[in-house]
């Protein structure tokens, strides 16, 4: 049966009827129309309350939406990621991140293997290291404890874990700090150990195949960096520890093999916080709570499968952020956390969508004629309302938002979280409501201007509004909610993924950029090497480094 994209179906052509009917409709007017509109536009679950009210959805909307749900089949594809069958087609793999977290003991068999007791086996190994840490019983080579930890790892072997270990720092044991190291650059290296003591230093060296280059290199120099401050070499294996399926490798370095956590392929990078590949994080609000992170996330899969679609968090904001993209043509979404800890959360959100559904083609191979993906990109407020909120509000591009902000701050300074709250709500609300030509030339009356000076001011503070947003509401952030926001934004992506036909857990032009690097990369390193098979502003750009090296 030849590829059919979902944009042929019934579904979807009615969504593209329905746009057209209800795109002109300011969504202040939805709002005055519905007292009720908040609440019929708004689902909580796992600790997370989301108000998608200021969207240009009706009840119809919602109808069509979970009409398209069960056209792309969205119910049988998630059985298919929970029960372990093989959803990355193109490597032949399940992806079951949502096993590590799975809090019951149900055997699953992959490759004639029981992963419910590899997992169990896992977390146990974490939690004696861990425990071994916290309590100084696991000492560096002059008898210290260990009191920092630095993670050399990149993309989900970095990004998850540091912005969940930095969304918890209010649960971190004051005695054991956290660093990260992912950037080849030598600069982030030498700020990261420079005020740091290898006697009292323990490095995670985070990498599937021990060989990823970047880390590898950190490594490296994590290496010599320990040896040329005083460090002995029959100690390496007390301030280095590896999580890999390389144990080999691992052990030529110099690890222990009893200190080596494992990765499995059936996990992908940027699924793989809640595995030993989370070790840093765990070592800083220690097991309990890393658990407990578990537990949220847990809490969230479940109401993924059971929910019915129009109560299911990660089904509303896929279909939402569908709406947008291939009917409205937004091209971005922004991640704005109205909480400092939170700050790092949209980088991994970024690699997690981008790196999923950042695809062209789908599952057969077909193009894809319709955008997938957005470009995720954001940061903390109430910081970007003073950069580049004015983009949102008067803007020519639409950009979707999801503000994200608890309740309650976990560090109370006088009266900061009520203006903090208001900000985020007062943005939500500017965005929803804007401000009319009518409404901008009452103001400048009212306060003395011209008739001159109001035809030139006020449209320049019109703000048209109708731009979407949504609210996701949290009592405080915890370990149990910050679980199930990062697993609500997992399935977020694959909803999408299933409704677009692509494969979000392959990353073929990830792997296309390493190959080429490690090529430019021998280039760079060795004279003698060819670089006619460059194009001519490759080869150029590699002669002009070559002479600064003085090659």
């Amino acid at each position: 049966m030849a590829y059919q994209p979902i944009t042929h179906s019934g579904a979807w052509h009615a969504l593209q009827k329905h746009h057209a009917e209800i795109s002109s409709t300011p969504l202040r007017d939805l709002f005055s129309d519905d007292p009720r509109r908040q609440e019929n536009f708004s689902a909580q679950a796992a600790g997370i309350h989301l108000d998608y009210s200021k969207n240009p959805v009706t009840s119809a909307t919602l109808e069509l939406f979970e009409h398209l749900a069960d056209t792309a089949n969205i119910k049988r594809q998630t059985s298919a990621l929970f029960n372990g069958e093989v959803v990355n087609l193109s490597e032949n793999r399940p992806a079951l991140h949502t096993a590590l977290r799975c809090r019951k003991n149900k055997p699953l068999v992959i490759d004639g293997v029981n992963i419910t007791t590899e997992i169990a086996d896992a977390l146990k190994q974490m939690r004696h290291f861990v425990s071994k840490i916290q309590s100084g019983q696991w000492q560096g080579y002059n008898g210290k404890a260990i009191r920092h930890i630095v993670n050399i790892g990149i993309g989900g072997s970095y990004l998850g874990p540091m912005a969940v270990a930095e969304a918890l720092r209010p649960y971190w044991t004051h005695d054991v700090q956290c660093h990260f190291i992912a950037n080849i650059d030598g600069s982030e290296f030498t700020e990261i150990v420079k005020n740091l003591h290898p006697e009292n230093t323990l490095f995670i060296i985070a990498s599937k195949s021990f060989g990823t280059q970047e880390t590898l290199k950190n490594a490296i120099a994590a290496k010599a960096w320990y040896l040329g401050k005083g460090g002995e070499e029959a100690h390496i294996d007390k301030h280095f520890v590896a999580v890999s399926s390389n144990i080999l490798k691992a052990k030529q370095f110099g690890i222990d093999e009893a200190n080596i956590f494992p990765m499995w392929d059936w996990v992908g990078g940027r699924y793989s916080l809640w595995s030993p590949i989370g070790l840093p994080l765990a070592l800083t609000i220690g097991m309990d709570n890393f658990d407990r992170l578990l537990d949220g996330a847990h809490a969230m899969d479940n109401h993924f499968i059971d929910a019915p679609f129009k109560q299911n968090l990660p089904a509303l904001m896929a279909m939402l952020q569908v709406w947008q993209i291939n009917f409205f043509s937004a091209q971005s979404q922004a991640i704005i956390p109205y909480d400092h800890c939170l700050r790092g959360l949209p980088a991994h959100l970024q690699q997690l969508e981008m790196e999923s559904n950042g695809k062209r083609v789908s599952q057969t191979g077909a193009p894809i004629q319709h955008d997938t993906g957005a470009i995720i990109w954001g940061g903390a407020g109430s910081n970007g309302q003073h950069a580049y909120h004015q983009l949102f509000h008067q803007g020519t591009h639409i950009v979707p938002v999801d503000f994200i902000v608890p309740l309650q701050s976990h560090n109370p300074v006088n009266d900061h979280h009520d203006i903090l709250f208001a900000n985020c709500l007062s943005q939500s609300r500017v965005m929803m409501h804007g401000k009319t030509l009518a409404e901008a030339e009452s103001e400048l009356r009212s306060s003395g201007h011209s008739e001159q000076q109001i035809s030139q001011l006020a449209p320049q503070k019109v703000i048209p509004g109708n731009r979407s947003n949504n609210i996701l509401l949290t009592d405080k952030m915890t370990p149990q909610v910050i679980g199930a926001l990062v697993a609500l934004y997992e399935h977020k992506v694959f909803c999408q993924s299933v409704i677009w036909d692509i494969n979000p857990f392959d990353q073929w032009g990830v792997e296309l950029g390493k190959q080429i690097g490690d090529d430019i990369g021998d280039a760079l390193s060795d004279p003698q090497t060819s670089i006619t098979q460059f194009d001519s502003s490759t080869q150029s750009l590699i002669k002009k480094y070559r002479a600064a090296k003085n090659y």
